[in-house]
């Protein structure tokens, strides 16, 4: 009988665990659902599960690959990436899930040109690397960047100098009990290199992290931020509670921590404590200040050599400039939607000097989306291009329809060069579909 008791107390106390446990899976899947915490993070690769290829040399004469393992003649579900120059060859990837090439030719501050590469080993991989190469001969590793889901650089002030645009995955992920797959947004760092030093300069970007802010308080219910805060902060699993309620708790939670994020990783601590104290659990304060410094002091930060002052440099850059281009030369770009690209037509005020960009990873639309009706015509659209190649306007320059330009955001080019250096560029571009 005893053991029959025994048997039952740990029937019973299974049953309350499994209960428990479907119940926190089932209040979190809602909370996904209703917010988009686990939203699919998708970015743009130049290979992708043995999908995918690209391959061009550089004027210094180093060849970038990026393209599938082969193995017996055949092609498997992984990526590879190398740099080949005068019959020598350097590996930087081999065997990983996904290869993206985020700039090529770009000037980051580290005295040159060189090519990036964002590599994730996985598809269950969260964070990704960041490997940077020279691309003069030979070419040599100069930096990896570890700790954030994605990496993207850009000249965001058109002024040539190049930010590295990446966010904090490491350090919030399993933040209070949560991985960083189920945030809206881990938080955003921006990185730049001065004087071959990495800088956390997300301080000049403070307007960036406001609009992030005022977007999260404009979904900030008064009703249910005051239940959150008559809560005790941990928000663990209650069996008698309603699940709706426990998702709105979760969902207030994630929303003041998103706003305290903003605050703190902008450079601005006083406003972030202060924005705690105004939403959090009076009970749980001093718990969850310690979480958010212990999180962000084991994350990306890390890997900064120091940190740049809050000051703008539009302060001093008061204007920035575009060159135009005339490229009329015929150039092939496709992905596996079978995109095709010609670069040329009438420019605005055409520049000798001014070589054109190149595409790297041109995305077009969905194959089902093409088969439902094939424009008949070419499409013009107007880009302007940055100095790390990345898109930065679209403008219909004709009869371009709206997937086109919302496509076209997303390409990425070797950038335009003038006396050897990558500048911005307005670039005019003709573009048709093919099955």
């Amino acid at each position: 009988m005893a053991g029959l008791a025994s048997h039952r107390g740990r029937t019973a106390k299974a049953r309350l665990t499994g209960a428990f446990f479907a119940r926190l899976l089932c209040a979190l899947l809602i909370v996904c659902a209703m917010r988009g915490f686990c939203q699919s993070r998708t970015q743009d690769v130049t290979c992708s599960d043995g999908s995918g290829k690209f391959e061009t040399t550089f004027g210094t004469g180093v060849t970038v690959s990026v393209g599938a393992v082969s193995r017996g003649g055949l092609s498997t579900r992984t990526c590879t990436a190398s740099l080949e120059w005068d019959g020598q060859k350097l590996m930087v990837a081999s065997h990983a899930g996904r290869i993206g090439i985020d700039v090529l030719g770009a000037d980051l501050g580290l005295g040159g040109p060189v090519v990036a590469f964002q590599i994730r080993h996985s598809d269950v991989a969260l964070q990704s690397e960041y490997r940077i190469y020279s691309l003069q001969k030979p070419p040599r590793l100069l930096r990896t960047l570890t700790g954030g889901e994605t990496y993207s650089a850009a000249d965001t002030y058109l002024d040539g100098q190049v930010e590295i645009w990446t966010d904090d995955a490491s350090g919030v992920d399993g933040f209070d009990g949560l991985p960083a797959a189920a945030l809206d947004f881990a938080p955003t760092v921006v990185l730049r290199f001065e004087k071959r030093r990495l800088m956390d300069v997300s301080a000049e970007f403070r307007s960036r992290y406001d609009q992030q802010i005022a977007a999260v308080r404009d979904h900030l219910d008064a009703q249910e931020l005051s239940a959150f805060r008559n809560s005790d902060g941990k928000l663990p699993v209650k069996i008698g509670m309603p699940l709706d309620q426990y998702q709105h708790l979760w969902k207030t939670k994630m929303k003041v921590l998103e706003i305290v994020w903003s605050y703190l990783y902008s450079g601005r601590e006083q406003e972030a404590w202060k924005a705690l104290d105004t939403m959090w659990p009076p009970s749980d304060l001093n718990r969850i200040r310690a979480a958010i410094e212990n999180a962000r002091g084991r994350g990306i930060l890390r890997e900064v050599d120091g940190v740049a002052p809050p000051s703008s440099r539009w302060h001093w850059k008061m204007h920035v400039t575009i060159y135009d281009t005339d490229a009329k030369r015929a150039v092939g770009g496709t992905d596996a939607v079978s995109t095709a690209v010609s670069m040329g037509g009438p420019s605005r005020v055409a520049e000798p000097v001014v070589t054109a960009p190149k595409p790297i990873l041109l995305r077009g639309l969905s194959q089902s989306d093409i088969l439902a009706g094939l424009p008949k015509t070419q499409q013009w659209v107007d880009l302007v291009i940055d100095a790390a190649g990345k898109v930065r306007s679209v403008k219909n320059a004709g009869n371009a329809d709206k997937d086109i330009l919302a496509a076209a955001e997303a390409w990425h080019f070797i950038p335009a060069f003038k006396d050897g250096s990558p500048v911005a560029c307005r670039f005019r571009m003709n573009v048709w579909y093919l099955k």
